[in-house]
């Protein structure tokens, strides 16, 4: 699938996909660690936001939503009415250079062909400051596809690998990364990692 196609198959899932996620679990309890690092006042970048209630309801007041589909943000908007929230790809974030404090990142680099995987890490280090911090969803598998039915609707999913990710991550500049296993949104368990910006 086309970033365009991605795009609509989100529109098209993006209320299902927001009744079906729990928002409470121990991967938003992630957030609260990320929060002990951040310093006061910080700006926070969700990347692939959503409908806004399972991580950029946990973060600071005036984080940055930013999701591909024009649905999850109308939701976004509903959940989390103080937020600043973008439709933009991840591939090309609409912020400058040294931006924002901390990016999350649920489920979300998933749904780019693993080809432009360091593309998109190479984003996140560009805007984020020296420093800076980011939480994502680890995968720990190495796949490529559309699965048809997801959500009622169908989803691409791509991923290069849990080893090969941190070396794209560490080739863009982000180091120290530590892998904790928490729920996800659907009733599984899922990867993450916590990595830091080298100055």
């Amino acid at each position: 699938m086309d970033r365009k196609d991605v795009q609509r198959a989100w529109d098209d899932v993006a209320e299902t996909y927001a009744r079906s996620r729990d928002p409470t679990g121990s991967d938003a309890d992630l957030v609260d660690d990320l929060r002990e690092y951040l310093p006061a006042d910080p700006v926070v970048l969700d990347v692939g936001c959503g409908d806004g209630a399972r991580t950029l309801a946990n973060l600071p007041a005036d984080a940055i939503g930013v999701d591909v589909s024009r649905r999850a943000l109308e939701l976004a908007t509903e959940t989390v009415p103080g937020a600043r929230l973008v439709q933009a790809d991840m591939t090309q974030l609409p912020l400058v250079d040294d931006s924002v404090d901390a990016i999350t990142a649920y489920h979300a680099v998933f749904h780019v062909s693993r080809d432009d995987h360091p593309a998109v890490y190479r984003e996140f280090a560009r805007v984020c400051k020296p420093g800076g911090h980011l939480l994502m969803t680890l995968p720990t598998g190495r796949f490529e596809t559309v699965r048809e039915g997801w959500m009622g609707g169908r989803m691409f999913f791509s991923a290069p690998g849990e080893r090969a990710t941190v070396e794209q991550l560490e080739a863009a500049g982000f180091g120290d990364v530590r892998r904790v296993t928490a729920d996800d949104p659907l009733g599984t368990k899922s990867l993450f990692a916590f990595a830091t910006l080298t100055d």
